[in-house]
């Protein structure tokens, strides 16, 4: 279509009510829709901005030679190389004529912006990631006024191994100097950015199974191998351990991966067997490859403590059992503890079941990091009182002068049966400026386990949660409860209460199943997704949902391609 007729078919679109079906070709009519739903802006382009990271990526790193030599070849051409990852960030921009980049300036095409369709609708690198392939975007097939004069060729870069999206290359000039070649040379710069990658992930993956055989011999132990997309465990690994303590050790191996540093933690296992896990990272020159995890066990030592049922704590878990019993027997001995842990794991609930089970009979205060803790704390210690001081991170420098001076005055008495005291902080906060003053009053720390570490407890802590919510009527069906076990839950325990707070909401008695997990849910990805994404996570969930999972209309419904579902599907890891 020429070029005129382009813009008047623009115009027409842009001027009809939604729905009115232009005559461009059918990519570009729906992602007009879909620009136009997203509220863009139909004259200038505003992408979000954000900074750029230092640290080279495998795209860049794959990408910068290819660029180079191509945006030499094109040297005495009007034309303007872009990379971008696969949020449509661009993430470099090639070298050329001034006024062509003075035009890219004004509308905002450099590092550091994001070039998606939601954000500056219509162009060839957000369309080329919606419709999952590569597309040119001739002059005004662009949504956005300002992007008119320009043509853009966008080619999607994907890992030549695992079939991941990785980003796009575009290649820009201005609209009245467009050809279909700025399609081949985009297609042709993505086909060599993932040759490379294909060789570099062959050497770092050979680095990797290197040290995972040397590991294997030499240890006659259990070792696992974790890489980016990689994960091997050997025969012993099998033969040692069954498979609930297998699960339990690949997910704890899990917060190795991508450290550059070595690495030792220990992980109580379901069967009752601690097994201590050594990561040692794998470089070629500077790259990280992954690293090599060996596991050795040892057999816990025969606990003569009665078990004991703590007063509102859920979980047979060993790791969360112990993580209790260390902090009741703190509790026991009047010995101070520092009790520290991600946000959401249940820090207050296991400090409060060991106070109530190892101090009966004394109240216990529980104070946060505010104002006017000092005094507060000193009442509570007059009244005869144990103490809980929360997010012990957040004190101010008055506060710690106050608390230090009344810890010290507590400590004077020399009453062995005087009051106890802990502390609550986030895992990894820094103590600089509370750690001199108050970190001696406390002889120990104990670490709480993140909900990943113990998933095996969450049929029991479901089942706390909703009696806690005041459904006590409802239940959850198996299928429910295996996929919230397998889920990262990255804000653990409290997490949790928010998801079965919100299943609750629609219904308070009967089983409810799968289908009727928030969208949250549906998803195992176990980075955190940006709030964009998320919103489309939901979107795409509710859809299916609504459609009995019949994906093409779902994709209709949402005005997406078949291609973008499918992809967006992997790439949020969607079951049900």
């Amino acid at each position: 279509m020429s070029s005129d007729a382009s813009r008047q078919d623009r115009e027409r679109f842009l001027a009809a009510a939604p729905g009115a079906a232009p005559s461009v070709r059918n990519a570009i009519r729906v992602s007009w829709e879909r620009s136009r739903a997203a509220s863009v802006d139909l004259d200038r382009p505003a992408p979000a901005f954000s900074p750029l990271a230092n640290r080279p990526s495998l795209l860049t790193r794959a990408a910068a030679p290819v660029l180079d030599a191509l945006a030499a070849e094109l040297v005495d051409e009007p034309v303007c190389l872009i990379l971008t990852d696969a949020k449509g960030l661009v993430l470099w921009r090639s070298e050329g004529q001034t006024a062509l980049l003075r035009a890219l300036d004004a509308v905002s095409l450099a590092p550091g912006f994001t070039y998606s369709e939601a954000e500056v609708g219509t162009n060839g690198i957000g369309t080329a990631l919606e419709v999952g392939q590569a597309i040119l975007v001739d002059g005004a097939e662009h949504y956005t006024g300002d992007l008119t004069r320009f043509s853009c060729a966008g080619a999607l870069i994907t890992h030549p191994v695992t079939g991941g999206l990785l980003g796009v290359v575009d290649i820009t000039t201005q609209s009245e100097l467009s050809n279909q070649l700025l399609l081949s040379f985009a297609k042709l710069a993505a086909a060599r950015i993932q040759e490379r990658i294909l060789d570099e992930s062959s050497m770092l993956d050979r680095a990797l199974l290197g040290d995972y055989r040397l590991a294997c011999q030499h240890s006659g132990g259990a070792v696992i191998a974790l890489g980016e997309k990689v994960f091997m465990m050997n025969s012993v690994m099998q033969q040692h351990f069954d498979a609930g303590d297998q699960a339990a050790i690949i997910d704890q191996s899990r917060d190795a991966r991508g450290r550059r540093r070595p690495y030792t933690a220990l992980a109580e296992l379901p069967s009752g067997l601690t097994a201590r896990l050594s990561y040692q990272p794998t470089f070629v020159d500077e790259l990280l490859a992954g690293g090599i995890v060996q596991i050795k066990p040892h057999r816990a030592r025969p606990s003569h403590r009665r078990a004991i049922a703590f007063p509102g704590l859920a979980g047979d878990n060993p790791v969360w059992r112990r993580t209790a019993h260390e902090v009741l027997d703190a509790c026991a001995r009047r010995e101070w503890v520092i009790v520290e842990g991600e946000a959401g794991t249940g820090k207050q609930s296991i400090v409060r079941a060991a106070q109530a089970e190892g101090a009966v009979g004394r109240r216990l205060v529980t104070l946060s990091a505010e104002t006017d803790v000092v005094d507060r704390a000193a009442a509570a210690l007059d009244a005869d009182a144990d103490l809980l001081i929360t997010h012990a991170h957040l004190l101010s420098a008055d506060c710690v002068d106050g608390l230090a001076a009344l810890f010290q005055s507590v400590h004077d008495d020399l009453d062995p049966r005087g009051p106890w005291i802990a502390l609550t902080t986030l895992d990894g906060a820094s103590t600089e400026h509370w750690g001199v003053q108050l970190l001696g009053f406390f002889p120990r720390t104990v670490r709480v386990p993140p909900l990943r570490h113990h998933l095996t407890d969450v049929p029991a802590l479901v089942r706390v949660l909703l009696d806690q919510l005041g459904a006590s009527e409802l239940s959850l069906s198996q299928a429910a409860l295996n996929q919230l076990m397998r889920l990262p839950w990255a804000g653990n325990i409290t997490q949790l209460r928010a998801v079965l707070g919100t299943v609750s909401r629609r219904r308070r008695s009967g089983e409810a199943g799968l289908e009727e997990l928030p969208p949250v849910c549906r998803s195992t990805v176990r980075r955190q997704l940006t709030p964009i994404e998320a919103m489309e996570r939901d979107a795409i969930v509710d859809a299916l949902a609504l459609h009995d999972g019949d994906k093409l209309a779902a994709a209709s419904a949402l005005g997406m391609s078949r291609a973008t579902i499918y992809r967006k599907i992997r790439q949020f890891e969607l079951s049900g």
